[in-house]
């Protein structure tokens, strides 16, 4: 959350649109970054919630799916580009300024439409993305609070768990995360839920939060900025095609 096979080579040079149907090439995901033209910011972003999800899933004491966790941790937010206002980022200089990220927005929202999860969803299909990988891609996003509360499935609450424990600037602890969440919702113009219901949820993540530690040997204050940026260089050769 910004705020959730089969890869290819982009079409050759001279071609109208930036992006173009993919065709075999490799499945690291610093090259499913470069093809699919994934702004530096979102990269990061996914990155540290994967792995801040690694960290939880090496302390964790029982058998989990680590490699489909990570996987949907890189890939959960492909798509969110097409949702972004762009002259709200902070960096967006140099030879791919504003003006080339509005492009690649423009051939995201011809190609993908205006719905931030079914680009996701479409461009994990073109990827060849395996469908254990796509449930939980599914389960992210703060609407889903409840049902990640409920869930006996650990891939899906870890998952869910570190995208909220990663803002727009870094790692951060939970209540942090939620509190600028919280503040930054309810300062949009539109929402798709009230004041009162997001309040409602709030008060779940702690307990999730619990639900997910009694069973690590770590603690959450353990996870910081500073530790999950000494894995980020290892996640972008993460090589999803290994691991299906």
């Amino acid at each position: 959350m910004w705020f959730s096979g089969r890869i290819g080579a982009w079409g050759a040079s001279g071609s109208s649109s930036i992006l173009d149907t993919p065709t075999h090439t490799s499945m690291i995901i610093s090259k499913i970054y470069e093809k699919y033209k994934i702004m530096p910011q979102l990269q990061l972003h996914m990155l540290r919630i994967a792995g801040v999800a690694s960290m939880i899933c090496d302390s964790f004491e029982k058998e989990l799916d680590k490699n489909s966790i990570v996987s949907a941790c890189l890939l959960h937010d492909m798509g969110s580009i097409v949702k972004f206002k762009l002259g709200l980022f902070p960096v967006l200089e140099g030879e791919k300024g504003i003006g080339y990220w509005e492009k690649v927005k423009k051939d995201y929202l011809k190609k993908y439409g205006v719905d931030d999860h079914l680009a996701t969803l479409k461009i994990c299909k073109e990827l060849g993305v395996n469908t254990k990988i796509i449930n939980i891609i599914n389960n992210f996003g703060f609407s889903n609070t409840a049902n990640i509360f409920k869930t006996k499935n650990y891939n899906f609450k870890i998952c869910v768990y570190s995208d909220m424990r990663v803002s727009p600037t870094g790692v951060t602890s939970l209540m942090t995360r939620l509190k600028e969440a919280r503040n930054r919702y309810l300062k949009k113009q539109k929402h798709v839920y009230s004041k009162e219901y997001f309040d409602q949820l709030i008060p779940l993540w702690p307990k999730i939060e619990k639900q997910i530690f009694s069973k690590c040997l770590t603690k959450p204050q353990d996870i910081t900025e500073e530790k999950v940026e000494l894995l980020i260089e290892r996640l972008r050769n993460f090589d999803i095609i290994n691991r299906f």
